[in-house]
């Protein structure tokens, strides 16, 4: 791994880490061309996302990506794996290492397996973006900042601002955050805003060290088809089932073939219970259609060919807790 790109210097201190968040005038850099950078000038570097379940972690991964790369859904806990995202910017290579939510309340199989895969992403990165709501910390963001190592620059990155009515609160609460950790820069900011999103590159750059690219120029993620197909059918069981439905449902490949552009993949959804199963399949099977028409659609225009799609649901009452059945079901 790189060596650890240090924190920005002493000079830079909180007031003007606040003027730049906030834009007063002059505090933003202008933006020049990118001239022809040589071989050596490259960069490239890890850049961690974490923060507590459902504060945008997957939402901002697949944006600064520029494509759907790690699933959403308002179901807590949807991300379950180290999602990476590769994103080539002019001489710079961001590798982009999404996370689970860091669970606090429920201390199964499972919980603890989602939990290690946090601890291992942020142990050996160049960076981390610490996410959490604009103007909002409680005890479950605090628990994810106490696990932060403290070699590694981290970066506030106060998410959903488009939803902050009064911006003027923004400082205060920027520099009592600062009163918790030593953070390297403050962005407020929108995942969903374009502009928002450039502009964080921009902020990153300089904390990637200067190496040769590590992935080629157009890849997006290191995962296979086959576990981005697991993902996308999961994705459509939290969204189409609700809160109906335990978050331990999970989804397992059974079958992956290729014939040219057509692939065809045969998936198993595993609940937990017999009445889930019923959830799942819906009246007359109308829900587990919907389910796998979604997912197909999603995955034709991911890896823009055609897709056969066949779904099952089986119950394996309380795998969440057996640590066998947790890492044979694809967990670390």
């Amino acid at each position: 791994m790189s060596q650890k790109t240090p924190a920005p210097p002493p000079a830079d201190n909180l007031e003007a880490m606040l003027a730049r968040a906030l834009g007063k005038p002059g505090a933003t850099e202008a933006a020049e061309p990118r001239p022809e950078v040589a071989e050596a000038d490259k960069r490239c570097g890890y850049v961690a996302i974490v923060g507590k379940p459902n504060v945008g972690k997957s939402t901002l991964l697949n944006a600064l990506v520029g494509q759907k790369v790690s699933i959403t859904s308002r179901k807590a806990q949807t991300t379950r794996h180290r999602i990476t995202g590769i994103r080539t910017e002019g001489a710079s290579q961001y590798i982009f290492v999404d996370t689970p939510g860091f669970q606090t309340r429920h201390g199964n199989a499972l919980n603890r397996s989602l939990n290690k895969t946090v601890l291992g992403a942020v142990a050996d990165v160049d960076l981390i973006l610490f996410v959490v709501e604009a103007g909002r910390f409680n005890l479950a963001d605090a628990k994810v900042l106490s696990l932060l190592p403290p070699d590694v620059p981290v970066i506030l990155l106060a998410n959903k601002l488009d939803e902050v009515h009064r911006r003027g609160d923004l400082a205060p609460w920027l520099r009592s955050m600062q009163e918790r950790h030593a953070f390297a820069e403050f962005v407020p900011m929108s995942a969903k805003a374009a502009k928002d999103i450039q502009r964080l590159f921009t902020i990153c750059e300089k904390y990637l060290p200067q190496q040769p690219w590590i992935h080629d120029a157009e890849d997006l993620t290191d995962r296979s088809e086959r576990f981005m197909a697991a993902e996308m059918v999961r994705e459509k069981l939290f969204r189409l089932t609700g809160d109906e439905l335990p978050y331990t449902s999970t989804v397992i490949i059974d079958r992956f073939e290729e014939e040219g552009q057509l692939r065809r993949i045969a998936a198993t959804i595993v609940v937990e219970r017999e009445g889930h199963k019923g959830m799942v399949i819906g009246d007359k099977g109308e829900k587990l259609k919907r389910i796998g028409t979604e997912a197909r659609m999603e995955l034709e225009k991911l890896w823009g060919g055609k897709v056969f799609l066949e779904l099952w649901v089986k119950v394996r009452s309380g795998w969440a807790d057996d640590e066998a059945r947790v890492r044979s079901f694809g967990y670390e």
